[in-house]
């Protein structure tokens, strides 16, 4: 076994801690990763605080990571020692699935095995994330991330990036295409950036009108205030996409309706409270109303090459691990523009 140390939560709500556990010895066709950075996500937050139930403790957050190959077992055809490589929100999956087949391993019928907070495929083993100076993966959920891209601000896009790129690819986000993201925070600033290099035309729907200018600088074309009413009369029916990257509870119903005739609105955040839908907004211009969770190993490469091309990359603040429980009060005000991302050298 390999002796790790990581910052742990030994309880629901308990602030993290320093926490020594163990790593399985590589197999055949592991990567153990040295990880130097990785990112904060909103969901780290939701699962140390059991908001969705089911959390397992002690908890190691922490699913965008990276780092460097220390060691590969001696069937892995892809990586080398020195390596720079990814991980995202899932290190395994049933393989076999139609989804897994299709390289949607997101999906996974059998459910995919999350980076942390989840069961190995034995049934018994937990998984822990990347506040952890080391991570063993199997080598296929493992990705490389381009040579041209800082390793602390590509951390984030193993989340936030592909939650975002992949709605915008699937819903053929490009040229002659008007798309809206809704809120401008750690996912939102993502799509923004990668809907401009895609050639869409990018709107911002913020509450306010404060990041403005951080929104002009990211690609955005056109940026809104949507706590004044009269921007919704003002673009009805204007929108072919609308991707939502907001956790807080809002009345979809009165976006839906900036949607043109086959428009499609795709919700991304996950408010805590379902939210009632009004049917006559979509039954009348034939909208669409979908949801979109990250993207499988092969689309998340994608991704990367392409923020690669087009020099994308998260705008970050970085900290020390030990300044972790400050970083979360500060996400929960809004208080981070626009991701947090943790240098694991920090980690003695």
């Amino acid at each position: 076994m390999i002796q790790v140390i990581g910052y742990a939560a030994d309880q629901a709500k308990a602030p993290l801690a320093p926490h020594v556990f163990q790593r399985r010895e590589p197999r055949d066709c592991d990567v153990v990763i040295d990880i130097q950075y990785c990112g904060i996500c909103h969901t780290d937050i939701h699962q140390v605080n059991d908001e969705w139930g089911g959390s397992v403790f002690p908890m190691v957050p922490g699913h965008e990571i990276v780092g460097v190959v220390s060691q590969v077992g001696k069937q892995v055809a892809h990586y080398k020692i020195g390596d720079r490589v990814g991980v995202g929100c899932f290190v395994d999956s049933c393989r076999k699935c139609t989804p897994c087949s299709k390289g949607l391993e997101q999906y996974c019928l059998e459910g995919m095995t999350t980076t942390y907070n989840g069961v190995e495929r034995d049934g018994k083993t937990p998984t822990q994330g990347g506040y952890s100076n080391k991570i063993v993966v199997d080598e296929n959920y493992v990705l490389k991330i381009p040579d041209n891209l800082p390793l602390d601000k590509t951390a984030p896009l193993l989340c936030a990036g592909i939650t975002l790129y992949s709605p915008l690819k699937h819903w053929q986000a490009g040229p002659g295409k008007k798309v809206a993201i809704i809120g401008l925070g750690g996912l939102g600033h993502m799509g923004v950036k990668i809907a401009h290099a895609l050639g869409a035309e990018v709107t911002v729907l913020s509450h306010s009108l404060k990041k403005l200018e951080d929104g002009k600088k990211m690609g955005a074309d056109k940026f809104y205030a949507t706590s004044d009413p009269e921007i919704f009369e003002k673009l009805q029916g204007y929108f072919d996409l609308i991707i939502s990257t907001v956790s807080t509870d809002f009345d979809l119903n009165k976006f839906l309706n900036l949607l043109t005739l086959d428009g499609t609105m795709v919700q991304v955040g996950l408010p805590e409270k379902e939210t009632q839908v009004g049917f006559v907004s979509l039954i009348s211009t034939r909208r669409s109303l979908a949801g979109s969770l990250i993207g499988g190993i092969l689309e998340t490469q994608e991704m990367l090459n392409f923020c690669s091309k087009n020099n994308i990359v998260s705008d970050i603040e970085i900290i020390p691990i030990q300044k972790v429980d400050e970083a979360y009060k500060r996400i929960l005000n809004s208080d981070v523009r626009y991701r947090f991302v943790i240098d694991m050298k920090s980690l003695k």
